[in-house]
């Protein structure tokens, strides 16, 4: 396996051009690089069988990492943080994403996390904290998003009908302004035994999970997605009663988008 550092140390800064830029090679290590301040941090296209870990990107101009067409890599343990659209990963299968922060990526495009065309692959003990868009999702298919951590972003997942078969399980919503939000009538995805800090249900028999079914998307959340001006209507009364009424008879939001035994408490990371 070769090994990857900046020529000049393991932190590199301007204004031009992307940081680590890898074209066509497999069997790649980036390790222990501190960039910022590029156009990306990181940029991958058809590189494959590759691991990045223990780096941090942060203050880009565009993506912290933007990667394509690159199969079978794993990103373990770094920081994207302050970037202009957080990372992008397209067109891809068998991508392992664990123990990574995503942390304050705010902008009118900007996500966390952005998966376009991506297929078979693994979402874990990642942190999602205050980004406009924790997750974004665009035609993402059989992947397990499993014990990530979504804190106070504006869109926890924002995930679009052409994303099927995915999983949510044991993942911590908590304080978001909305957890999810979708453009379909449909749910082809599963959510289940999730703790959603907005979840209002009871626990009769005490065994950690709740006794009604949690909806995770309101009324106003699918309004925001397929009328985006209408969020200058947040936090009103009238929302509120819009909500509420939906809740007690559902009509416009997908009715089986929903988590059947949504956690009572936050779900601790097993090591």
């Amino acid at each position: 396996m070769e090994y990857l550092k900046s020529a000049f140390g393991t932190r590199i800064e301007t204004n031009f051009g992307n940081a680590i830029h890898l074209w066509h090679c497999k069997n790649m290590l980036i390790e222990g690089n501190h960039v910022s301040n590029h156009r990306d941090g990181i940029y991958l296209e058809f590189v494959k069988d590759s691991t990045i870990i223990n780096n941090r990107s942060e203050k880009n101009l565009r993506y912290g990492l933007h990667f394509m067409f690159s199969d079978r890599d794993n990103y373990i343990n770094n920081v994207f943080k302050y970037n202009g659209a957080g990372v992008a990963v397209m067109y891809t299968k068998h991508v392992y994403m664990a123990n990574n922060r995503f942390e304050h990526n705010w902008g009118p495009s900007s996500y966390g996390l952005l998966l376009k065309e991506i297929y078979d692959s693994y979402i874990y003990h990642n942190l999602f904290y205050k980004n406009t868009t924790g997750i974004f999702s665009d035609n993402t298919n059989r992947t397990v998003f499993k014990e990530n951590d979504f804190i106070e972003n504006g869109w926890a997942v924002r995930i679009w009908a052409n994303s099927q078969n995915n999983v949510f399980i044991h993942n911590n919503f908590v304080a978001n302004t909305f957890n999810v939000v979708t453009n379909s009538f449909q749910n082809p995805n599963r959510y289940t035994e999730n703790y959603w800090s907005d979840y209002k249900g009871f626990d009769l028999n005490r065994d950690g999970i709740g006794d009604v079914p949690y909806r995770p998307v309101s009324l106003f959340g699918y309004f925001t997605e397929n009328y985006p001006q209408s969020i200058i209507l947040s936090r009103s009364f009238f929302i509120y009663l819009l909500d509420l009424t939906e809740r007690m008879f559902p009509m416009l939001i997908p009715s089986e988008l929903k988590d059947d035994r949504p956690l009572m408490r936050l779900f601790k990371w097993s090591e």
